[in-house]
């Protein structure tokens, strides 16, 4: 949290100096099946240089995304990969006949424990590469649909994090802001990424196009001291730009907004 109380509504945003050259792709967001309704991102302190809160209109984005795309993600669906365990590159100094029952092993007990903490199911599955080119489990979340319609407005919105989640577009970034500095063990663990429903691979040439639509909707708030920004979280994506000096913002999020049932009646009527 902000100041460091447990408990408190208001959690910090990702201010760390270990982190400002990682670019904060758009997302919604959510955990699992759970999503808030809304949010209220704060400003204690801008950074000296960069930093600004990004926001996008998830309808704008759903409706410049090429029809050929929709359609591809809606009916096969997507899934994130939420969480990788780079911790196995010793077993490939393991006999081979003794392989596949410890991954078998390793990989109910990891199951197990993940599950027991999570409120949906993980799907764990075994990579031969990652990002550091050793053996690694890669926790993948249930599948989902790339759209949403608003719960209150019906209108259907983008409500997928491939921005932000998708590997291919963050080491992108890196041509633009240096090499992400996954310093500990909780950021070497919480890597992510995007496929489709089926587990396929989603190609270059369609990330990169999800890549210029979001960015083409993107708007760039730099906020100072005091300054405290609204948002819909199933109509409003959000990001951070990088950053130089220090940066202090928090977030608190919300169930609702006051009088939405009568908001919902009217645009049902």
């Amino acid at each position: 949290t902000v100041d460091g109380t447990k408990g408190s509504p208001v959690y910090e945003a990702v201010n760390k100096e270990s982190r400002k050259n990682f670019f904060i792709g758009m997302h919604n967001e959510f955990v699992g099946t759970r999503a808030p309704r809304a949010a209220a991102f704060v400003c204690f302190k801008a950074a000296e240089e960069g930093g600004e809160f990004l926001i996008g209109d998830g309808r704008a984005i759903f409706r410049d995304m090429r029809q050929d795309l929709i359609e591809k993600l809606y009916s096969r669906q997507i899934r994130y990969s939420v969480m990788e365990l780079p911790f196995f590159g010793w077993l490939d100094s393991v006999p081979g006949m003794m392989v596949d029952p410890l991954k078998g092993a390793i990989k109910g007990l990891a199951s197990a424990a993940i599950n027991a903490k999570v409120d949906f199911s993980v799907d764990l599955q075994w990579g031969e590469g990652g990002y550091d080119n050793v053996k690694m489990l890669q926790a993948r979340a249930p599948s989902q649909p790339p759209i949403v319609t608003h719960p209150v407005t019906g209108d259907p919105t983008w409500f997928c994090n491939v921005h932000s989640h998708s590997s291919k577009l963050r080491k992108d970034r890196e041509d633009v802001y240096g090499a992400e500095r996954f310093e500990d063990g909780a950021s070497q663990i919480n890597k992510s990424d995007m496929f489709y429903g089926d587990d396929g691979s989603i190609t270059d040439e369609d990330l990169e196009h999800m890549d210029e639509i979001t960015m083409k909707n993107v708007q760039f708030v730099k906020m100072t001291e005091g300054d405290v920004v609204l948002l819909d979280n199933y109509k409003c994506m959000h990001g951070r730009n990088v950053f130089d000096g220090t940066r202090k913002h928090g977030v608190a999020w919300f169930e609702g907004w006051g009088g939405e049932s009568e908001m919902k009646a009217k645009y049902q009527n």
